[in-house]
């Protein structure tokens, strides 16, 4: 028996006045699986993320969490539904006035009642989670690159958070950061359980740690061992999006361990 879609879209649909940027979106994503969001440059990823986060609405079609449609939410379920998220934004986004210790206290502080005593103790654990130890007193402008993502990681798993958003967590990375990120985002999603979507143009490494690819046009089940295939197909949905096909439907590729076969999405 298959588990039932944490996170599910049906039908959506998405204009910002008369250009359309999602038409006909369907897929769902279990609970507790990792899902890449592949395509071109303003083809609605982060569109897909707002929708998800309730911050806005599609024109038709469902964005359904845990079967509940949100836009039957309250305001009240709303922010709980926030509440139970944690978004690792593109480049980190830490507050630059704020040290690497309130950066990570920050939602502690802002959406919990916990003493002090307990925060300090979370904080350092946190850190201690994404390999730093003793930077808890640097400010922002003290750290590399991939040290600010790997505080910005620890502040979005502040709260142990039930779903985790990734907006290209890879950007402006050297290889061996990257590398270092992408073991960690795959690390913590597996010790928290969440239900994780990442957007992302790194192929290659996404394959590595996701379970579920959402891209253009092209879906097949990946096992590793044809990853560069699986790399290759999600390559030609993104290009032909870049070529302008805005209204290709969106596919799901699931990896599996050993075999590679069509699989299609929609209705």
């Amino acid at each position: 028996m298959s588990p039932s879609p944490f996170i599910e879209m049906k039908d959506v649909a998405f204009a910002y006045g008369d250009r359309p940027i999602l038409n006909d979106i369907n897929f769902s994503i279990p609970q507790g699986n990792f899902a890449a969001v592949m395509g071109g440059s303003g083809s609605g990823k982060t569109t897909l993320m707002r929708l998800i986060t309730g911050q806005i609405r599609p024109q038709s079609g469902q964005v359904l969490i845990e079967g509940r449609d949100l836009a039957g939410f309250s305001a009240d379920e709303l922010y709980e539904h926030r509440r139970r998220m944690g978004v690792l934004f593109q480049h980190g986004a830490l507050f630059t006035d704020l040290s690497v210790f309130d950066n990570i206290a920050f939602p502690m502080r802002e959406l919990t009642q916990l003493p002090e005593a307990v925060i300090r103790d979370l904080v350092l654990l946190k850190l201690n989670a994404v390999g730093l130890r003793g930077v808890e007193n640097l400010m922002p402008s003290e750290l590399s690159g991939g040290m600010s993502r790997r505080v910005a990681l620890a502040r979005t798993i502040a709260l142990d958070p039930e779903i985790m958003l990734y907006d290209e967590p890879f950007t402006g990375l050297d290889p061996i950061s990257l590398g270092v990120i992408a073991h960690l985002i795959s690390r913590v999603n597996k010790a928290l359980r969440s239900t994780s979507i990442m957007v992302t143009h790194d192929i290659e490494k996404s394959l590595e740690i996701v379970d579920q690819v959402i891209s253009w046009r092209t879906a097949k089940l990946c096992s590793p061992a044809r990853r560069r295939k699986c790399a290759n197909w999600i390559r030609l949905g993104c290009a032909s999006l870049s070529a302008g096909w805005q209204t290709a439907p969106w596919h799901t590729a699931i990896r599996r361990k050993r075999r590679c076969s069509r699989i299609c999405s929609g209705k």
